[in-house]
Parts: structure tokens; C-alpha cells; sequence
């Protein structure tokens, strides 16, 4: 939460627009960038960016950026990917109608994910509201169930606070986007600008001080040093909320502290470094083999900012079936036994309860031994090893991704779009620390990865920022390929092309008896390295050979512009390990280059219900 200003604000008093005070507030922010795409319902707010940077960025270092991409998803994408890359609230602004409207896939995106951000639309008159006015939406009713709030301001004495209340809204308790809709006379009214104030929001405000006011005390921690103490296998499952809590670096003290293995939901990667030999990486889904094993094998679990989502817990029932107690730490009251039954839980800001935890279990004198349990996990991690087919004729995607991660060495930040190209960046990468894994979660938005990858690029301007799509994930937003040429942003799109939906494709081998309804792309006639070349890509390339790939991928890497490669891959490359629809953990596919101790056959049809965990 913001510490309140302790002097006066400089323009206090003074008389601006409406435009001028959303600009102005943007800039009391700390925005680094604002994504967006002008109309006439926003063109006031648009005007007054353009002159506060003629007066404020001369030398560039206090102007507010103006990134304007091929389409609003894109714009409010990039947003979150640069707030995800940053830990700051992304910023947004559209215009009316279908301006905000294609919008709403990334607000609920961030919202499903917890991800910060402020989209700012412009509206029709206040008078003209209701009205079915041109290029009028009911912004508030289309995105009042996918945003964390929206706002209509039709006082224009209240926008200053509203503006305030919504970054406060964005950032504080569990992360989320909120909807600030602004009709244009809003933004053309001129008053006093105070400088301070914010809305009123009692309700909002208790229940946040109630979080963040409840520490971890001496007694609760006993109370789960006694857990700890019966237990012989603990395990900690962390979340994406140890990133989003900036709490990773105290996670790993506890892991550390008392060699507690660790492994991460999809959207915790990062959390912990891969490759430490306490890391599990990935379980779920597709997670490792032997972080699901380990997940069966453990007798106390301890979710951190994490929700046993149906990714992970798929059967509640039969999840951690072993486990002779778990344990919750959340910031979100409700996400505590909403899915699994836990026997100590606690609501509250994770550093502050997780260092509680840590000191508690010191002075207590607490050194475990869990020589047997590392063992354990370390027979787990060679005897079911990640692999996938070394040898054929084919590129494996796998190994583009190796190929990467070799030069890369866990120190990039990788955005992807959904599917198979996701979950194997998710299993191939390393990462040494958080905020370097972007890539949407909970919604699994197509078209995701690279507006996500440039709006990283804005935020870290140090790293390497790299893309991995999908040939048809990147059709989705494919305009973009124009705006990283377009601001020199020297991304790195890897567009690993088996001509088709290949994660639809593979439920479909699975369970549709091999029938490609809607999902083969081979009669598709997109040449994508001539398509790149045409929006002003140097370096655009396409690898068929595998004697050529290392080669290409150290040239592609060592780019210091925006680059573009398409690498030809097995059509029939599959994702493994899958826990299928209804599986537990122990029935786990692993396929054909990772072994199982699952003697149970793979399925070959699936009804139609079982197919909405898809």
C-alpha cells in the first residue's frame, strides 16, 4: 500500500483538463509506458499525452512512452506483459466501443492470472450515454464480471481520486485489472487540480487492512512447526502468488533453510531457480514426472499463494494422497479449502509470514533430517527424467528450446503463446528468478506471446526477451510482428511450426481417434519469414535441418535487432508428460521417451464431459 505524500504537489491548485489529469496522474504513477489505440472518444486523453512529453521529455528520460500497436488485445497485452516482466501496474488506453471491447480478453486474462493493470476508455458523452450513441459499449456491464473493478466517471470532480483509487485497486491485496471508463466531455472539463485524494472505499480499504495487519504470530507458527516437525516428506507447492508477493527470495530461505523440496504451479516458475537440486520445476498437467510423483510421495504439503486449480489438482479427492497434513498461505481469504480440504492455513502478506516461519522454526532449534526424502526425490529426478526422441529426421522441439536455454543460461525473459509450445518452454527453460516466465495461465489466450514479449521489452530494456509461439498462437496477433520494427524492440520470435493447433491436435490423436476437425493448417499458405521480411525483419530465418539449427539459433540470439525464426518441427511431436481428463497422478501418460511407474493403459477415447478439463 502507498505511503502518503508528505508535501504538497507542485501543480496543486492549478487548473487542467480532465485529459491533463489522467496524464498527470499516469506520471505520479511512475508509468513507464502507456499501450494503446487512439478514437475520438480518447482523443483528448491522447492530445495531452502528446503535450506533456513535448514539455516534459525533451531528453527523454520524463516522457511517458506511446506505444501504439496493430489492435487494442494487442495493446492491452503488451500492458500485462509489461507489468508481469516489472511487477508494476501496466496501463492501457482505448477508445470507445470496439476500442474497449477488444480489450476484454486481456482484462479477464489478468484478472484469472492476478496481474495489475489499469485500461483506460474513452466513452461517448455523458449525455450520449445510453443513447446506443456511435461507437457506444456498456463497458461497465460488459466488464464488470472480468475486470478486479470498473469505474464510470461521469463527475468530473471525482476522476482525479478515481484515477488514484484505481492503481490502489490494481496493486494492493491479490492483483487484478481495473476498468477506468472516461466519457470525452469528462476528459475536456476543466477544474482544480488537487494533487491528493482518493475515493472512498471503506469496505475495500477494511478488508485490506485485515489481510495485511494479520501477522503471523509465535503461536501459529508452532502450531505448523508441529506439522513440520511429524512430518518425514514435506513438500512446498508455490504459486504464482510468490512472484506477484515479490516474496520469492523468502521462499527460498525457507526451502534452503531446512532443505524443503519445492515445486511450482505453471504460473509460479521462477519462484525458486530451476535448476537448484531442491527445485522439482513443474508440476500438473504436464508437469515433470517426478514433481507429480513426489507430489503423491510427500506426507505434508505446503501450498504457497497457490489454488489447487484444476491444472494441478484435477482429482481433489486424490491429490497429494499420501499427505498426512497440508498447509495454506494465501493473501485471498476465499481460496482457503475452496478446492482442497487444509489443516492449518494463514491470510496474509507471505514475506512477513514466511519469514515468521523461518525465525520461528530457528529459534525453536528445528534441523531436520531429510536425507532419506532427498534421496527420494533424487532417484525420482533420474528415474524419470524429462526426455523426448534424440534421434529421426525431424526437428524436436525440445531441442530448439535446449538449443536457447544453452546460450541463454536461465537469464531471459521468455513470454509464450498457449499451447504445446507453451508447455514445452515451461519444461525445457530454466529460470534463475522470478518475473522471467510470461505466459497466460489460467485463461490460455492464444496470441498471447508476443505482444506479452514486447510490452516485457519496455520494462526490461537489459534483457534478452525472447518469444515462443506457435504457428497458429502468433496468427492471433501476428499484426505485431510491425510494432517491434516499428520501435526497435529487439525481441526474439520463435515460431516452432508443425502446420496446425498442435495441443488440439494431440487431444485429438488422444481421444478423437486421430480426426483433425478444424486444427490442420497444412492447405494454409502463410509464408512466415516472408511475412516477417515484409514488416522490416534484418534477420528472418527458417530452419528445416537439424544440422542447421544450432548455427541459425547462435545467430538468431546474437541479433541486436528484432528477430524472426521459424523452425520446421515434428508435426507429430506430443506433450508429456499429461495427466488426462479424470487421471490422477499415478495414471500419468508419460509417452515414450519418459518412463512411468504407472502400469495403468493409455486412454484412447474420452467422453464428452471429461473433455472441458481441455
Amino acid at each position: 500500500m502507498n505511503a502518503a505524500r508528505t508535501k504538497p504537489h507542485p501543480l496543486a491548485g492549478k487548473t487542467l483538463s480532465g485529459a491533463e489529469i489522467v496524464v498527470q496522474i499516469l506520471a505520479d504513477e511512475g508509468v513507464g509506458a502507456v499501450f494503446g489505440y487512439s478514437g475520438g472518444a480518447i482523443l483528448p486523453s491522447y492530445d495531452a499525452i502528446f503535450r506533456y512529453n513535448a514539455e516534459h521529455g525533451q531528453d527523454g528520460r520524463d516522457a511517458i512512452p506511446l506505444i501504439v500497436p496493430a489492435n487494442e488485445q494487442a495493446a492491452a497485452f503488451m500492458a500485462a506483459g509489461y507489468s508481469r516482466a516489472s511487477g508494476k501496474v501496466g496501463v492501457c488506453m482505448v477508445t470507445s466501443g470496439p476500442g474497449a471491447t477488444n480489450t476484454v480478453t486481456p482484462v479477464r486474462d489478468c484478472y484469472a492470472d492476478s496481474i495489475p493493470m489499469v485500461v483506460i476508455c474513452g466513452q461517448v458523452p455523458t449525455a450520449a450515454v445510453g443513447t446506443d450513441a456511435f461507437q457506444e459499449a456498456p463497458i461497465s456491464s460488459i466488464m464488470g464480471a472480468a475486470a478486479k473493478h470498473v469505474f464510470l466517471v461521469t463527475e468530473p470532480t471525482r476522476l482525479e481520486a478515481t484515477l488514484r483509487s484505481a492503481f490502489e485497486i490494481a496493486r494492493t491485496g491479490r492483483p487484478g485489472p481495473v476498468v477506468v471508463d472516461i466519457p470525452k466531455d469528462v476528459q475536456n472539463w476543466s477544474g482544480v487540480f488537487r494533487g491528493e485524494g482518493v475515493l472512498p472505499l471503506p469496505g475495500y480499504r477494511a478488508r485490506l487492512r485485515e489481510v495485511y495487519e494479520n501477522r503471523l504470530d509465535a503461536a501459529k507458527a508452532e502450531s505448523f512447526a508441529q506439522l513440520l516437525r511429524a512430518a518425514k516428506r514435506p513438500l512446498i507447492y508455490a504459486g504464482g502468488g510468490v512472484v506477484l508477493g515479490e516474496a520469492s527470495e523468502a521462499l527460498r530461505a525457507l526451502s534452503q533453510t531446512f532443505g524443503i523440496p519445492v515445486t511450482t504451479t505453471l504460473m509460479g516458475i521462477g519462484a525458486v531457480d530451476t535448476r537448484d537440486p531442491l527445485c522439482l520445476q513443474m508440476l500438473g498437467m504436464h508437469g515433470t514426472a517426478f514433481a507429480n510423483y513426489a507430489t503423491d510421495d510427500c506426507d505434508f504439503l505446503i501450498a504457497i499463494g497457490a489454488r489447487f486449480d484444476d491444472r494441478v489438482a484435477g482429482v481433489p479427492g486424490k491429490f497429494a494422497r499420501n499427505t498426512k497434513a497440508i498447509a495454506h498461505l494465501d493473501i485471498d481469504p476465499s481460496e482457503i479449502n475452496k478446492v482442497k480440504a487444509v489443516h492449518w492455513h494463514h491470510v496474509g502478506e507471505l514475506n512477513q509470514a514466511l519469514g515468521a516461519l523461518r525465525e520461528h522454526l530457528q529459534s525453536s532449534g528445528f534441523t531436520p533430517d531429510y536425507t532419506q526424502w532427498h534421496a527420494h526425490i533424487a532417484e525420482l529426478k533420474q528415474k524419470y527424467a524429462m526426455n523426448y526422441e534424440r534421434g529421426g529426421d525431424y526437428i524436436q522441439p525440445h531441442a530448439v528450446i535446449e538449443a536457447i536455454n544453452r546460450l541463454t543460461k536461465g537469464e531471459a525473459i521468455v513470454a509464450t503463446g498457449v499451447g504445446q509450445h507453451q508447455m514445452w518452454a515451461a519444461q525445457y527453460f530454466d529460470f534463475a528468478r522470478p518475473r522471467l516466465w510470461l505466459t497466460s495461465g489460467s485463461m490460455g489466450t492464444m496470441g498471447f506471446g508476443l505482444p506479452a514479449a514486447l510490452g516485457a521489452a519496455f520494462a526490461q530494456k537489459d534483457r534478452i526477451v525472447i518469444d515462443i509461439d506457435g504457428d497458429a498462437s502468433i496468427r492471433m496477433n501476428f499484426g505485431e510482428l510491425e510494432t517491434a520494427t516499428t520501435y526497435n524492440v529487439p525481441v526474439k520470435i520463435v515460431v516452432l511450426n508443425n502446420n496446425g493447433d498442435g495441443m488440439v491436435k494431440q487431444w485429438q490423436r488422444l481421444f478423437f481417434e486421430s480426426r483433425y476437425s478444424g486444427s490442420d493448417k497444412t492447405l494454409h499458405q502463410k509464408d512466415f519469414v516472408l511475412a516477417a521480411k515484409a514488416d522490416g525483419y534484418k534477420f528472418a530465418a527458417r530452419v528445416e535441418k537439424k544440422d542447421d539449427l544450432e548455427r541459425v539459433i547462435a545467430e538468431f540470439i546474437a541479433c541486436p535487432a528484432p528477430a524472426f525464426l521459424e523452425v520446421m518441427i515434428d508435426p507429430m511431436a506430443s506433450v508429456y508428460p499429461m495427466v488426462g481428463p479424470g487421471q490422477t497422478y499415478e495414471q500419468m501418460i508419460t509417452g515414450d521417451w519418459i518412463a512411468s511407474r504407472s502400469s495403468a493403459p493409455q486412454p484412447t477415447k474420452v467422453d464428452a464431459a471429461s473433455t472441458q478439463m481441455f
